[in-house]
């Protein structure tokens, strides 16, 4: 199935809505055809997606549906995103937990949707050499940029397990971080790869972050929220409707047909269709609701404060809730 949409796929030093002002051209137009163009035409909504496997069947189910045409879809990581997001470059998608309590106030929650999980997630994980009661004041190498699993793992690290290791920023390679390091932290797809392969031939001990949090506060792990900017909320009120509309659509169609999605993307991945489908069934959680908004209300209250950026007892904006995750109306 081939789709053509208004997709952009970048890097950390390529942030989509560029104007040459210098030679007045942008995307190939001369500059008054965009003047002409923006008075009959308005813009899509400028949507963020991760470009990791754990959005491949959101990305899968819009472009089923046919709604894929009616974004501006930016493809990249996590952090590229949530930058992008935070900073007003993108309208609407996902930004990581830590980043959208950082920037509250801009955003609001979009419900129903979200990136996260109710137990293990597979793709977020501690990696080590020892037991984890034993890493106080050994280094922990940190493969990843993600403030949201940096700071959970920490937090686990400090307060579950009650150690005080060395942090460290290293590449996301599992062989060159446990070189020197007596744990190491991954997510994504480089966690779910390590996790099958190179963990059991390094003889390591693999730890889940979902997993780790459930057990000590008997609640979900919401790593991404689905959120909009307010002013854009305000502006185009409707397009936020369908474009959330179209989200739950898409997720739930995939759901529908998850086997093929895993087949097709099998053929690519370095991952059986079988480990795909039972990432998506049972270590993504893709929902949010009353009790993901507890977790991300407990979340910030254990991490929140003047080192973070935002206050613990911060008030989380969801389109449509009340504070106690009830649907108004």
């Amino acid at each position: 199935m081939t789709l053509s949409a208004q997709t952009t796929e970048i890097g950390p030093s390529q942030l989509p809505g560029s104007l040459d002002y210098a030679d007045g051209t942008f995307a190939g137009m001369e500059f008054g055809e965009v003047g002409r163009a923006a008075a009959f035409k308005r813009s899509r909504p400028r949507v963020g997606h991760i470009s990791f496997l754990n959005c491949l069947p959101l990305y899968w189910g819009l472009a089923k549906t046919g709604s894929l045409l009616d974004l501006d879809v930016t493809r990249a990581s996590p952090e590229i995103l949530s930058a992008a997001l935070a900073e007003g470059r993108l309208d609407m998608g996902p930004i990581s937990v830590f980043e959208y309590l950082k920037h509250a106030e801009d955003l609001v929650v979009l419900p129903d949707i979200a990136i996260g999980s109710d137990g293990d997630v597979q793709s977020c994980l501690i990696f080590s050499k020892v037991p984890l009661d034993e890493l106080d004041g050994a280094k922990v190498a940190l493969g990843s940029a993600s403030r949201t699993s940096v700071r959970l793992a920490q937090l686990l690290l400090g307060e579950q397990i009650g150690v005080k290791p060395q942090y460290e920023v290293t590449e996301p390679d599992l062989g060159v971080m446990m070189r020197d390091a007596r744990a190491g932290v991954l997510i994504g797809d480089v966690a779910l790869r390590a996790a099958l392969y190179e963990a059991p031939r390094l003889g390591l001990r693999v730890h889940d972050l979902g997993g780790m949090w459930r057990d000590w506060t008997g609640l979900p792990f919401v790593f991404a929220v689905m959120a909009v900017r307010r002013e854009f909320l305000a502006r185009e009120p409707e397009i936020v409707r369908r474009v959330h509309e179209d989200l739950r659509i898409a997720r739930d169609l995939s759901l529908q047909e998850i086997d093929l999605i895993c087949e097709q993307a099998a053929e690519w991945e370095e991952f059986t269709s079988e480990t795909l489908k039972d990432y998506y069934l049972n270590g993504l959680d893709f929902d949010f609701g009353p009790r993901q908004l507890a977790a991300l209300t407990e979340f910030a209250r254990r991490v929140g404060g003047p080192d973070a950026g935002f206050p613990a007892d911060l008030r989380i904006d969801v389109l449509g809730m009340n504070p106690q995750g009830q649907h108004r109306g």
